[in-house]
């Protein structure tokens, strides 16, 4: 059963929830239940622990790149696809989240067909 967060406030209809970001699973689905500190990944991982301090932190929430996705897919055994979707999907979530989805939308114009 996943441990991640949850809301105490009630939704009203329309309230969405706040996208999770990419550096929550990887400590509550990965690190959490491996009992594996962000320092000792990041040795696995050839990498500084500010990179994975800063990935799995509540309120810094640093990108995966390209670069880390493939370091942890090696670690955990996944694809690098897994990581890059994961922080992809957040990224437009939070398009929607924040409204600049639709502000964009209405920035862009379609290309005319021929």
């Amino acid at each position: 059963m996943s441990k991640s967060r949850t809301t105490t406030k009630k939704l009203k209809d329309g309230d969405k929830l706040q996208p999770i970001h990419p550096g929550e699973i990887l400590r509550i689905e990965f690190l959490e239940p491996l009992s594996l500190s962000a320092t000792k990944l990041a040795t696995y991982m050839g990498v500084p622990a500010t990179r994975i301090t800063a990935i799995i932190s509540d309120t810094e929430k640093r990108a995966i790149t390209a670069d880390t996705a493939l370091r942890l897919s090696y670690v955990f055994k996944t694809s690098p696809e897994f990581w890059l979707n994961l922080q992809s999907n957040y990224d437009v979530a939070m398009l929607d989240f924040t409204g600049q989805k639709e502000k964009i939308r209405q920035e862009v114009r379609e290309l005319a067909q021929v």
